[in-house]
């Protein structure tokens, strides 16, 4: 059944509104997929965040008008199919890649990236690269490293003092120190006491004389 021109209209303007929003896009082909292998790999891409549709190359092309994919999608030739997202672009570009190693009826034929076209080539090197995910990880332990070091420090300085003062008092270091500071003062303030009581004497004999 022929589709009708308002119908084609209405089919550009609901890939269009979606493809508005898109900043990257994966563009493949395939022959022989089965209807299994081809919900794995729907399926594959929602994981990633993306969406994805088999498209007619006229369509997609005017579909695309306006948008950040658009030149991924100028002049398509055969069997065409698009993975997009709005999202991370390197977690759709390992999932696609890993499918494509899984399953060699599924090809690449070109992608697009923040506006610009990528090769086959380069989607493969994209999909080698860290995602955003794992980039907020590592950014993330890099903020908190340094304090968690100082929390280690600080308590290793915590224990280390404990250790010192267990052993000061195991040895009866202060216990010593206390009694020989006490033994020493005493006979001073003696000497001091008996040095007093015979002021008053020899006052006495200065004014006597």
């Amino acid at each position: 059944m022929a589709v009708t021109k308002a119908k084609k209209a209405e089919q550009i303007d609901k890939l269009n509104a979606d493809l508005q929003k898109a900043s990257s896009m994966i563009v493949g082909t395939f022959s022989k997929l089965t209807v299994a292998k081809d919900f794995e790999l729907r399926k594959t891409v929602r994981a990633a965040g993306g969406r994805y549709r088999v498209v007619k190359n006229t369509l997609a092309g005017r579909a695309a008008e306006g948008t950040k994919v658009a030149e991924a999608l100028k002049g398509l030739k055969g069997v065409s199919s698009i993975a997009y997202t709005a999202g991370d672009p390197v977690a759709l570009a390992k999932a696609l890649s890993k499918y494509v190693d899984d399953n060699p009826e599924f090809t690449f034929k070109t992608g697009i990236l923040e506006g610009k076209l990528i090769s086959q080539k380069e989607i493969k090197a994209l999909a080698t690269m860290p995602s955003k995910e794992e980039i907020y990880s590592k950014l993330l332990f890099l903020i908190n490293a340094p304090a968690q070091r100082l929390v280690t420090v600080m308590n290793a300085v915590g224990r280390d003092i404990a250790v010192v003062l267990n052993q000061g008092v195991e040895k009866k270091k202060f216990r010593e120190t206390a009694g020989a500071a006490g033994g020493a003062s005493a006979p001073a303030v003696n000497n001091q006491i008996t040095d007093d009581r015979a002021d008053p004497t020899a006052v006495n004999s200065q004014v006597t004389d």
